[in-house]
Order: C-alpha cells, then sequence, then structure tokens
C-alpha cells in the first residue's frame, strides 16, 4: 500500500526537490504551503504550478499572518538585504530575513495534517549548508522536533511514529539542483526570491536568489528563471 507523507512546498528550489524526492521514494504527496503575510507571496503561485505538475493528491494552503509579530524582513517593512554575490552572505550572524520560529509554525501544522490524512512522514527541504544560517534548518532542530511530535500527537502515543525527513539537509544547491535534475523537476516552475517584481521575476542579489544561482553554476546548468534587468 501506498504511504502518504505531507511535503511543506514553498515553491522553492528546495521544497520542490524534496517534493520530488518524496515522490520518487514511493510515497503519496500531499502538499502544505502557507500564506503567512509574506512580501514574496507570489511564492504560493509557484507552489500551486508545482503541485499540479507533480499530481499531488491534495494541495492546503494555510492562512496565518506572521506579519502581526514582524521581525523579519518578509514580514514587516524592513528593506531585504541585497548583495552582489554568495561570498557576501555572512554565516556568523542570524539574517533579517530569518523568520521568527518558523519552521516550527509549519511543522506545526504539518503534524495536523499528518495526522488527519493518516501519515507518518512530514518533508521539509531545510537545509545546513548552502543557507543562510536560520536556526531552524539545523539538523538539531529536526531530530528535536521529530522527538516532540512522537510526544505530542495521537499518532505517536499510538505507536504510529512520526518521521520528519530532511533529505536535503547536507545537500550543497548545486547538489540539490542535480538531484532534481535527475528527478525531472521543472525548476522554471519555482520562484526562490524574497523580493520580487510585480511580474514576479527575481531580483538576484537577496540571498536566496544568489544561493539558487550559485547552485545552478556550480551544477554546470543555467537557472530557467528570467531575473530582473536581463536582456528583454
Amino acid at each position: 500500500m501506498t504511504r502518504k507523507a505531507i511535503v511543506l512546498l514553498s515553491g522553492g528550489l528546495d521544497s520542490t526537490t524534496v517534493l520530488a524526492i518524496a515522490k520518487d521514494q514511493g510515497f503519496e504527496p500531499y502538499a502544505l504551503s502557507f500564506r503567512y503575510g509574506q512580501r514574496h507571496a507570489i511564492e504560493l503561485a509557484a507552489a500551486q504550478r508545482v503541485a499540479e505538475a507533480a499530481g499531488v493528491e491534495r494541495h492546503v494552503v494555510c492562512d496565518i499572518d506572521l506579519r502581526v509579530f514582524g521581525g523579519s524582513a518578509l514580514t514587516a517593512d524592513v528593506e531585504v538585504p541585497k548583495h552582489d554575490s554568495a561570498d557576501e552572505i555572512g554565516d556568523d550572524e542570524i539574517p533579517i530575513t530569518y523568520v521568527p520560529a518558523r519552521n516550527t509554525v509549519f511543522l506545526s501544522f504539518a503534524l495536523a495534517y499528518a495526522e488527519v490524512v493518516g501519515a507518518t512522514d512530514i518533508f521539509i527541504g531545510v537545509n545546513a549548508l548552502d543557507y543562510s544560517g536560520y536556526p531552524d534548518c539545523r539538523p538539531e532542530f529536526i531530530a528535536a522536533y521529530e522527538r516532540m511530535a512522537n510526544l505530542a500527537t495521537r499518532a505517536g502515543v499510538e505507536g504510529n511514529e512520526l518521521k520528519i525527513h530532511a533529505p536535503l539537509i547536507d545537500c550543497t544547491k548545486a547538489q540539490t539542483v542535480e538531484i532534481g535534475v535527475r528527478l525531472g523537476v521543472d525548476y522554471s516552475l519555482t520562484s526562490s526570491c524574497y523580493d520580487p517584481d510585480d511580474r514576479g521575476r527575481p531580483c538576484g542579489h537577496c540571498d536566496s536568489c544568489l544561493l539558487r544561482l550559485k547552485g545552478f553554476a556550480e551544477a554546470g546548468l543555467s537557472d530557467p528563471l528570467e531575473y530582473q534587468g536581463a536582456p528583454a
């Protein structure tokens, strides 16, 4: 019997790759996205495109408003940092694009979704190598959350052990791209930028854009997205 899995799907490079991995491992994916007040809400259109292309069983978009707390350039009136290259991205401090407790919140919703549909597996696209220094992208966080999940849910208490999969946790962005390409991912459907323009074109200079571009370059491939400032 096919096992069900909840896949946290932002519509970006990592989560789209993770969706492909879940499918490749034989899971029946149920996608979960969030409209949380993010300035780059255009990513939800990408998530919808990706979910449809992957033929997911069900794609739920939850509305939660993290703007009530602010504290991030993604949910408050704070400028998104821009750089000329990925080498300028600092790894010694947590950047202003970190959304306080975002993955903790998202995984809590995923647990509820999993219990309702009878899934014991949750996939999340966190990465501890080519990332911006977010504390909720570390292996220690995922391991601790999995332990908590099995204490806090009916499924866990009844012996249906919940597993949180983070298959890209130790991958570089280049490795992620290579995995996705091997699995047939169409990255032209995705959106990674923290500060896209009205047409949805990525800025090319935020942390997310620079890490994405670095990944494609190191994989020897071209990013299929059209960036701001590119020749018409």
